[in-house]
């Protein structure tokens, strides 16, 4: 019954005039940048992420929340169309949807993707207004030796399983870290590691490093790749599936769903692996799995609802714990945090109209996106033809502009191009990016949860074994931790 009431509460506060708008800005401008090839929901939320200074914290989380899984919407298109992902958790979908357009059916392709995407947001949307609240409440036996070890886990595990190269993505966490640490000490407040710059006496910006990393070194990568933009034809009138479409989906959509909701719980999980495993899932369990890679709808339908419940799913650890299990995550807790709202398990208590407003909003999310995605498919194809060297400068110009408005600061711009430029040449030697927001967000946490742990023991390292789930917590730190290293050692002495 509480659940109830509060759903119904959520949904007062989403179908406020000026929620909905936002709510639909971050649909379609997820959308956009999930249609655009070589853009994601990082570089979207990086770029808006100026925007959330100016508007109350819950339209503006209603609206990044609307980018996060409009992106994933909209990265089907260009897979299915152009055969080129619009955004990563799509490549999947290239496999069988591009195949399905060059055989004339980009039309139920489209519409069985846009189908099993709100299925799985739905499915989504539900389990997490069903889950979230008791593990808040199991998450209030948490004190800062609980909060320090469960930090510390997380990015340990993002760095193990979320990326490709384990020693990199280390090195990315370090950094991260290390300009976490510029500016105010959180204990005494005094300014550290500032060099003397006046302007970094309060530290390094989320928005200019979110902005330089993952808008500005994106344009300039994909800048350097020349796409033959061949795109298949298809129109509204053939969008809809046939019942034999539906009959071999069904079972894809269902398991997808549930697949990438529990992969975007996890830390680390993200809706890339969702929708591999999804895929690699419906293959197996296929009687004809020769059909895959020629044009199975299942190869569709399984991927694009496993990347749209992950979303979903990555929600729960943020809101009901305060700990970002991905880097989109990593940012929406940086906007919170803007507005002095930080998640955990006092959020449902202190601002249950936040936490309930964005929830429920994204179930209407989901509605505007199925309306959005079919009627407005001849749009996206138009945009698709629209040459890319047109584009990118227009993008450059809003991240610069939009970094300028928050302060008026043309320290801040210089922060831009230079982060842009660093992540545009470690990107080129193949760092992953996404561990320099982690670090620089939960790096303090971290740093904040442990010396509040010491005070607390007057300086004793003890209070983190003496309690059972910082042990615990530490304990499988320390084998997750033995575990990469042994794998990176053993790659070491196999490689030539």
């Amino acid at each position: 019954m509480d659940i109830l009431s509060n759903v119904v509460n959520g949904l007062l506060v989403s179908l406020e005039p000026s929620n909905l708008f936002f709510c639909f800005i971050g649909c379609l401008f997820g959308t956009l940048i999930g249609v655009l090839p070589g853009l994601g929901p990082l570089a979207a939320i990086a770029f808006l992420l100026p925007i959330t200074y100016y508007i109350p914290v819950i339209p503006a989380m209603i609206m990044l929340a609307g980018i996060y899984y409009g992106a994933m919407y909209g990265g089907s298109t260009t897979s299915i169309l152009v055969n080129i992902p619009g955004e990563a958790a799509s490549c999947v979908t290239c496999i069988d949807g591009y195949q399905m357009a060059r055989q004339g059916r980009a039309g139920a392709a489209l519409g069985i993707a846009a189908i099993g995407s709100f299925a799985a947001g739905t499915f989504g949307v539900f389990v997490l207004m069903v889950l979230a609240p008791p593990l808040a409440r199991f998450s209030l036996r948490f004190g800062p030796p609980e909060y320090a070890a469960l930090l510390l886990l997380a990015l340990v595990i993002i760095a193990t399983i979320g990326s490709r190269d384990r020693v990199k993505a280390f090195l990315m966490l370090a950094s991260g870290a290390a300009l976490g640490m510029i500016g105010p000490d959180p204990v005494s407040g005094n300014a550290r590691f500032s060099l003397g710059v006046r302007e970094l006496y309060d530290g390094v910006g989320i928005a200019p490093l979110a902005i330089g990393l993952f808008g500005v070194s994106e344009v300039l990568l994909n800048a350097e790749i020349i796409l033959k933009q061949e795109v298949m034809k298809t129109s509204f009138k053939d969008m809809l599936p046939t019942l034999r479409d539906y009959r071999a989906s069904w079972a894809a959509i269902v398991r997808g769903s549930g697949l990438g909701f529990f992969i975007g719980i996890l830390p680390g999980g993200n809706p890339i692996v969702a929708s591999f495993l999804s895929y690699g899932l419906e293959k197996k369990l296929s009687s004809h799995p020769e059909r895959f890679g020629q044009g199975a709808i299942e190869g569709v339908a399984g991927p694009e609802s496993a990347n749209n419940s992950a979303t979903s799913g990555a929600f729960i650890p943020l809101l009901s714990m305060g700990v970002p299990n991905n880097a989109v995550m990593a940012l929406m807790l940086g906007a919170m945090m803007i507005h002095g709202v930080v998640p955990g398990p006092q959020l449902i208590d202190k601002t249950p109209q936040l936490f309930w407003g964005v929830i429920v909003s994204m179930y209407i999310g989901n509605i505007m996106l199925l309306a959005l995605n079919l009627p407005l498919i001849g749009l996206w194809v138009q945009l698709l033809r629209v040459p890319y060297r047109l584009l990118f400068p227009v993008i450059l110009m809003f991240c610069l502009v939009g970094v300028y408005a928050i302060n008026y600061s043309i320290f801040e711009m210089f922060l831009v191009v230079l982060f842009g430029t660093a992540g545009y040449l470690l990107r080129k030697v193949d760092f992953d990016m996404a561990p320099i927001i982690m670090g620089l967000i939960i790096g303090p946490m971290i740093e904040t949860a442990i010396r509040q742990s010491l005070m607390l023991s007057r300086g004793s390292f003890t209070i983190f074994v003496s309690r059972p789930i910082a042990l615990i917590l530490l304990a499988v730190t320390i084998l997750v931790l033995a575990n990469a290293f042994l794998k990176i050692r053993r790659l070491n002495v196999t490689s030539p």
